[in-house]
């Protein structure tokens, strides 16, 4: 079924469609807000939804971030929430989300994506943990969740520090 997918940017009448994916896939709303809440303050880098048929099945989202430490700042980007319909999941849309996300991210010239998430899944697309970088999540996340993939030559290179999520985060 993933072939007859087609993944695109949002537009606006897909508000709806993609808070009922969000909330459908997660089982509660937090992460459906999220999207609406970061929508309306302009943190938004790349939106991008899965249809099938007409009908939205999936949806990812990347915000910027920034890393942290006492001598520096630096501007990234995160990946999430990335949200498949239930009946949907297991068929490769998520993965197909994923990659057209992270290509949109480098074809504008954003150097690294973070994510927290499951280590099974997004170690596939290139991601690694952060940890040995000397990166850290703001948020208290199991060890290995929180991983970093450089999306351009040496983008890691000096970079260390605490990722800071906009702060629509803090309320899911």
């Amino acid at each position: 079924m993933a072939q007859t997918v087609i993944v695109r940017e949002e537009r606006p009448d897909d508000n709806a469609n993609i808070w009922r994916v969000n909330e459908a896939a997660f089982g509660r709303a937090g992460e459906a807000d999220l999207v609406n809440a970061l929508r309306q303050v302009g943190a938004v880098i790349a939106s991008l939804v899965a249809e099938h048929d007409g009908k939205i099945v999936g949806h990812i989202l990347f915000t910027p971030v920034t890393v942290k430490s006492e001598q520096a700042q630096h501007a990234a980007v995160a990946l999430g929430p990335m949200a498949v319909l239930p009946s949907y999941q297991g068929q490769g849309i998520g993965s197909r989300l994923v990659q057209a996300g992270l290509a949109a991210c480098r074809e504008v010239g954003h150097n690294a994506v973070f994510v927290l998430g499951h280590r099974d899944f997004y170690p596939r697309f290139g991601f690694v943990t952060s940890k040995p970088y000397g990166i850290q999540c703001e948020f208290d996340v199991p060890d290995g969740a929180f991983m970093v993939q450089a999306l351009q030559a040496n983008a890691l290179t000096g970079i260390r520090g605490v990722v800071k999520y906009h702060p629509e985060f803090r309320k899911v």
